[in-house]
């Protein structure tokens, strides 16, 4: 069964223990992990370090690079023991979370397309050990990656080490559906010759110097299963919210019948406005995005989707189950990317993309908080949405207008942080309404939004502040000693909603 997937004879020698692997991991070393957003990330190497640094009792750090957010509790377990000194460039564990807010460990929060060039320019630290999950290796000395690509490609390459996580309960049926291109040197690279959705540009598999392997270590684990929950109510409205602008878009002749390929963010939210097509009567959709997320596959099966390409497949494990069953008949849909091509802002204007992301909030002109809570507080990272956003032909970001029971309005006079400037962002999309703010100027957006986009509780407030802002002038009113007294009232009185408004209810 080993055999069946260690293909290349050269490497037969060199399995080993995880604890093994581990143990050739020094104090302040920096690791390439594989893993995009909890699929195909290394699983057993990490967690041995971490039980060996707190089995040993002594400092230990290390720098830890990925694709995107890991699964398996490795991010967890890493941050629990204390061995990260760096990590980079995106994360949803909320353990690793408190400690980055805490300043107990440093963040780098990195467009998802940007870390293969940094490594490539040699800019960020040199990666000691690349740790990468295969579901075989050819022959020929290729890593045939699992459920994900990430940025697995690059840390290999420019790694000086390579230990390889030979995970046997990923299914081998996996082989043939990624395709592995690398750019090569900035200032000497040709043009990514990526023209449509459906097209292979590169190898089936990682090339890899049998000598830098180090190591490979048999495991037999599955992915984390996704946790995004199940579209609502409100979710489903903001689809239609949707589904009627593309409508119109197709009407005006703007967009062809199929539309232009689609993206979604990670999410539940963004998952559940994708879930919308399902009813729509669109057909003949494609997707070009990171993550393939459950109603990519909800579409394939209804026939709406004819292919899906993405960095990672990331399922519930009641569709985990489904789809490696029937994986056969998926195979001939499916393409996984390196990161740095699927959020490649050449292929991405390209092709044209309709991306649909996630927000924390977003302001009155338009501008997108994606990250920080209260603008100091990490949640998870900006991922991937600034790569599609700016080069997008379509930047649309998707909330729901009020958060803890109404505690929190979305829709704010001005965003606490800012990821995406009101240039990057074309459409918003809550319950109450969308706005489309291509071609407005800031007046035309903040009434447009407070009138589509915000919940009546807060709609008063809203026009307060921006009759007010009026008077002060300018070409993008504010008024600044109010700018953030949402925010402030949130955090001195646990609500945004003003005291003669709560009063008056």
């Amino acid at each position: 069964m080993v055999w069946e997937r260690l293909r290349d004879n050269r490497l037969r020698g060199k399995i080993v223990q995880a604890e093994e692997a581990a143990s050739w991991i020094e104090d302040g070393m920096t690791l390439g992990l594989s893993g995009f957003t909890r699929a195909g990330d290394a699983k057993v190497v990490p967690v041995a370090l971490a039980e060996r640094a707190k089995r040993d009792g002594r400092p230990f750090t290390v720098n830890v690079y990925t694709g995107a957010s890991l699964g398996s509790g490795v991010d967890a377990v890493m941050a629990e023991a204390g061995i990260v000194g760096k990590r980079l460039p995106f994360q949803v564990d909320p353990v690793m979370r408190q400690k980055i807010n805490e300043g107990e460990l440093l963040f780098v929060d990195q467009h998802l397309s940007h870390t293969a060039e940094l490594i490539r320019a040699g800019v960020l630290d040199p990666i000691d050990y690349a740790i990468v999950e295969a579901v075989a290796v050819t022959e020929d000395g290729m890593i045939i990656p699992s459920t994900s690509v990430g940025n697995s490609n690059v840390f290999v390459e420019h790694a000086k080490h390579v230990i390889i996580e030979l995970n046997m309960a990923q299914p081998l049926a996996l082989e043939g559906i990624h395709d592995i291109y690398t750019p090569g040197r900035q200032g000497e690279r040709s043009p990514i010759p990526l023209t449509s959705v459906e097209q292979r540009i590169g190898q089936k598999g990682i090339p890899v110097d049998p000598d830098k392997v180090k190591g490979i270590v048999i495991t037999e684990q599955w992915d984390s299963p996704s946790t995004i929950v199940e579209p609502d109510e409100e979710t489903a409205v903001m689809a239609g919210h949707l589904i009627e602008f593309l409508r119109h878009e197709v009407k005006k002749g703007r967009m062809p019948r199929n539309l232009m390929p689609l993206q979604s963010g990670i999410g539940s939210v963004a998952n559940a406005v994708f879930n919308g097509f399902l009813e729509s009567e669109f057909s003949d959709l494609t997707v070009y995005s990171e993550v393939l997320q459950d109603a990519v596959f909800d579409l394939i099966d209804a026939g709406k989707v004819s292919f899906a390409s993405g960095c990672s497949i990331t399922l519930t494990a009641e569709k985990m189950k489904q789809v490696v069953a029937n994986f056969p008949a998926y195979r001939d849909k499916l393409v996984l990317r390196p990161q740095e091509i699927s959020n490649h802002p050449e292929v991405i204007r390209r092709l044209g993309l309709i991306s649909i992301n996630t927000a924390l909030e977003f302001d009155i002109y338009g501008n997108v908080n994606s990250t920080n809570v209260l603008g100091t507080r990490m949640m998870n990272g900006i991922g991937g949405s600034g790569d599609f956003a700016r080069n997008a032909r379509l930047g649309i970001f998707v909330t729901k207008s009020v958060a803890k029971g109404g505690k929190i309005s979305s829709i704010v006079p001005f965003v606490s942080h800012v990821d995406h400037t009101e240039h990057d962002v074309d459409i918003v999309v809550t319950e109450q309404g969308l706005a489309d703010l291509r071609g407005l100027a800031p007046r035309e957006r903040a009434r447009l939004i407070i009138e589509n986009c915000a919940h009546p509780l807060y709609r008063d407030q809203l026009r307060d502040y921006f009759r007010e802002a009026l008077t002060r002038g300018g070409h993008t009113p504010h008024v600044l000693e109010k700018a953030f007294s949402w925010h402030t009232r949130l955090a001195q009185e646990g609500t945004m909603l003003e005291k003669k408004t709560v009063s008056s209810r």
